[in-house]
């Protein structure tokens, strides 16, 4: 049996690998155990199960059932595949002790997932994630057939979307939507989020055209991330047929990316500048704002400027969820396209996103890039990049202890102002500029991350971020 360790969100593993049927029968049984010996007041002995396209997804999430339902869990199972912020709703609404999500979300397709989720709705902390490892093979693993099972209601099937689809319309201003006569494409990757859109804006006058959305376990060649580099065939298509705007979710739609209506890629720190400009200044909403180490500064420019506190965080949505769970949090938001709003789960959710910026443009009226121009005027130009470089596991303790130690004295023309090591190692300048470098958590990959107000010192950056990994 392989080792399982849980990353950022959940275990991960290459399928017939070291994410096989045995190793999901281990890690639900642990998750059982872990559950039945610490019961959460306020819920019942309640599991949901939902599952992504993936390749055996399906019979993972089976097996899964079946150990929860020997363990005398009553368990929810998605009678079809499900976007992962339905299963996290479900588990809250549902009162249930927590829940299990069968994806390897924006992964390559040769990986399989299995995602705690807590009771309260979002992914389970690092804390619960350690215990259930600690768990693993300590107990027999406890089967019971599916058939056996529904037959004394042990396990039962639901859709879980139309709660889930009903609780993001009350979030946003939907007749604003509805009325908007919008002409809406959505790129879904291959993912779950198919038809999803076409769903909620049903019987409005809004029009909208999915792309990439049949099932297909490969992705259509990508990799079911929201980035540029994955949108070739949806850029494609509305060079073809422009629409309004594109909105694009991963693998199983807990992340949103976006294009505008001709093909051309927003980043998603685009993105999240978007949507915090839309709840703050059409809103009015006000609270924390909380966001990863490696998200783009602009957020903090606008915070200042309107007077919101800021908190940062590590890299991984959990440590937004916890920030949530405190309270006063009005938007939480990650590099990667994970964002979460006040007043529903504490979890990234890429459907309400998607209907949070089809509400911005109904109120403004203008093309996305317009919005961007604006704000770029107000709190100036970001350019944001993203380098993944191999580098061995054996090396990475070296260099994060090397890195504040040697730090740049300056990034490009700018001072630098600070040095955080809390998540990796990031060096801000003066300027607002900064070089941040994080490895994997599973990978013998070490990412470098910059933002510079221009393209050109944006490469330098990255650059000189390639220049520091090898020193060690």
């Amino acid at each position: 049996m392989s080792d399982i360790q849980f990353g950022t969100d959940g275990w991960r593993g290459v399928i017939a690998d070291d994410f096989t049927f045995a190793n999901v029968e281990r890690v639900s049984q642990a998750a059982a155990d872990y559950w039945s010996a610490h019961p959460v007041v306020g819920t019942e002995r309640k599991v949901v199960i939902g599952y992504d396209r993936r390749f055996l997804s399906a019979e993972f999430a089976g097996r899964t059932a079946e150990v929860f339902a020997a363990n005398d869990f009553a368990v929810i199972l998605t009678p079809e595949p499900t976007p992962t912020p339905c299963v996290s709703f479900a588990v809250k609404q549902l009162h249930a002790v927590g829940g299990v999500m069968i994806t390897a979300s924006h992964n390559p397709p040769k990986f399989n997932g299995f995602k705690l989720k807590a009771h309260f709705g979002g992914s389970a902390d690092s804390a619960e994630c350690a215990a259930v490892e600690k768990l693993l093979s300590v107990s027999p693993v406890r089967r019971r057939s599916v058939s056996s099972a529904i037959g004394d209601r042990r396990i039962r099937f639901r859709d879980l979307r139309p709660a889930h689809f009903r609780a993001i319309k009350r979030l946003v201003d939907f007749p604003l939507i509805a009325k908007s006569g919008l002409r809406v494409a959505h790129d879904a990757l291959f993912g779950v989020g198919a038809g999803c859109f076409t769903t909620l804006l049903a019987g409005t006058t809004c029009q909208v055209t999915t792309l990439n959305g049949a099932p297909d376990p490969l992705f259509g060649g990508i990799n079911p991330e929201p980035l540029a580099k994955n949108y070739v065939l949806g850029a494609a298509a509305l060079r073809r047929d422009p629409h309004d705007f594109c909105l694009v979710t991963d693998g199983d739609a807990d992340r949103i990316g976006a294009m505008d209506g001709h093909g051309q890629a927003l980043s998603n720190q685009q993105v999240i500048a978007l949507l915090l400009h839309h709840l703050v200044r059409h809103r009015h909403g006000h609270g924390r704002i909380v966001k990863t180490i490696n998200t783009t500064a602009m957020v903090d420019k606008m915070c200042v400027a309107w007077g919101l506190p800021l908190t940062e965080v590590g890299i991984g949505f959990k440590y937004i969820t916890a920030e949530m769970l405190r309270g006063d949090v009005l938007f939480g938001a990650e590099e990667s396209g994970s964002v979460g709003f006040a007043g529903h789960i504490p979890e990234r959710d890429g459907l309400a996103a998607g209907l949070f910026l089809l509400e911005l443009l109904a109120t403004e009226r203008v093309s996305a890039n317009r919005i961007l121009a604006r704000l770029e005027k107000e709190f100036g130009p970001h350019r944001y990049g993203r380098i993944d470089a191999r580098f061995p596991l054996e090396q990475r303790a070296a260099l994060m202890a090397w890195l504040p130690a040697n730090a740049p004295a300056r990034l490009g023309r700018s001072p630098v102002s600070a040095v955080k090591t809390f998540d990796g190692v990031k060096f801000e300048s003066a300027n607002g500029a900064w070089l941040g470098l994080r490895g994997s958590g599973t990978e013998p990959i070490l990412r470098i991350y910059a933002e510079a107000g221009s393209e050109a010192e944006l490469r330098r950056l990255l650059q000189l971020g390639v220049k520091l990994t090898r020193q060690v």
